[in-house]
């Protein structure tokens, strides 16, 4: 029979995409994707669109639970569509997570090697350091802040989220009674009027300091020393408050203009034993604890014994090499962000480390002129964006023939891809480690160890 929008059909759920959707069968085999589904679910779902090889649906009715399925801890979690697995056990999240890292190893790149069990986080609730909130006005033109709707820009009102510490909830409530009571307008997408349009927060976990950045559709916010002092009365952590204007007609969050009107113009935080500076701009693992866990698997897998080269490309602020450098001779990092190099320079000279160098410039254009210039790293650590590794980059890598990778991925597939790249020339992966760095979201992350296939009898 086929299958038409708005008909409502028995599924059982069998099996979860790489987005956190569940999947079933009809019996004809067409594949309907239905959020907040479980694996084992029996359920009636409402189809509401069909394509030729696939269908999305939703719930209607919830006939036989998955085993794996709980009680969802957040009121917004259907509407937010960020948290895709608050519906089911934190056990059951980390082993559909640790099979979709396994599945896009062997299956996309071919690849036959170890792939451990997941590291999952000790908090599976309260881990973020970073949010980002988006002001804008609700359907009675009351003052809503909280996250987009997934593939959307629908404001979910809901200032607090499980999955960020209840000090941001704060500063929100501050915000929103500071918006409303001195009638300060909120910025409208459609017509690119009005002031306030985010409100940017940044949290040191292990110095309990806070960063409060108020973006604005202008220059200077009204009743600003009445700002501040909400703020610094009500948090006293606050140990910095920023005004970004961002006037432009667009959907980037934060403009280039930054002031600051009370504290400094950063926090600092620590992270594997060093200290680390945080500017609105910084790239700074947003799950601290977990980070320290994943930079403990890189370093294992670099193996440093004192005397080697290490070039860290996209490096950020330099926190993953500037965690090793202690453990080699030279450290040289690579990013393409001059505001990051920046950082990571101060952060070098923070932590007394007079071992290390920074490259402002694309990875692969950096990686040509390190073998320009005779530089033979020992260890290589990547750490790409979610598209992965460019093409060119992994052959320059590859012919500069270091005798190990690591490879930090935010990605399975793209990983997966480029593992057999490396294979191609002359690169083995002995072992690759998932780690949950983002709890309750689709994210997974996962380091992999690469050797030099003529080495593999030397020290690795």
């Amino acid at each position: 029979m086929e299958l038409r929008k708005n008909d409502i059909i028995n599924l059982n759920i069998t099996a979860m995409s790489s987005e956190g959707v569940g999947i079933g069968r009809t019996e004809d085999g067409l594949a309907v994707f239905v959020p907040m589904s479980a694996v084992g679910d029996k359920l009636r779902v409402k189809i509401l669109k069909v394509k030729k090889t696939l269908a999305y649906g939703k719930i209607e009715e919830i006939i036989n639970p998955s085993s794996d399925r709980i009680e969802s801890e957040c009121r917004v979690s259907h509407l937010c569509g960020g948290c895709v697995y608050n519906h089911i056990s934190y056990e059951a999240e980390l082993a559909y997570k640790e099979k979709r890292v396994a599945d896009a190893i062997s299956r996309i790149g071919g690849i036959d090697t170890k792939v451990n069990p997941i590291v999952g986080a000790q908090n599976s609730s309260r881990y973020r350091n970073k949010a980002q909130i988006p002001v804008g006005l609700n359907s009675e033109g009351k003052v809503a802040m909280g996250f987009f709707s997934r593939h959307s820009h629908r404001i979910v009102d809901s200032m607090d989220c499980m999955l960020q510490p209840e000090v941001f909830l704060t500063a929100s409530k501050i915000l929103r009674e500071f918006i409303e009571e001195n009638n300060i307008s909120v910025y409208d997408e459609q017509t690119h009027s009005g002031l306030v349009r985010h409100l940017y927060l940044r949290y040191g976990e292990a110095t309990d300091e806070l960063m409060v950045c108020v973006v604005i559709n202008g220059d200077k916010i009204p009743c600003e020393a009445e700002l501040i002092s909400r703020f610094t009365s009500e948090l006293p952590n606050v140990k910095s408050i920023i005004i970004n204007s961002n006037k432009e007609k667009t959907n980037v969050i934060v403009g280039k203009s930054f002031r600051t009107i009370y504290g400094e113009d950063y926090i600092t935080d620590e992270l594997c034993s060093l200290k680390f500076l945080i500017s609105p701009q910084s790239f700074y693992q947003v799950n601290r604890t977990q980070a320290e866990r994943l930079y403990s698997i890189a370093r294992d897998y670099a193996s440093l014994q004192g005397d080697e080269t290490l070039i860290d490309l996209y490096c950020g602020t330099g926190t993953i090499g500037l965690s090793m450098a202690k453990a080699c001779k030279e450290l040289v990092g690579v990013e393409i962000v001059p505001k990051a190099i920046e950082d990571a320079k101060k952060n070098a000279i923070n932590n007394g480390i007079t071992n290390a160098r920074f490259i402002c410039a694309d990875a692969k254009d950096a990686a040509a002129q390190l073998e320009s210039e005779g530089v033979k790293p020992d260890v290589v650590i990547l750490d790409p964006p979610r598209k992965g590794c460019d093409s060119e980059l992994i052959t320059t890598v590859a012919s500069m023939k270091p005798r190990r990778i690591v490879y930090v991925s935010c990605d399975p597939a793209t990983l997966a891809r480029d593992l057999k790249l490396f294979a191609e020339l002359g690169y083995k992966t002995q072992e690759v480690t998932p780690v949950d760095m983002f709890p309750r979201t689709s994210h997974v992350e996962s380091v992999a160890r690469l050797v030099l296939t003529d080495s593999m009898n030397c020290l690795c």
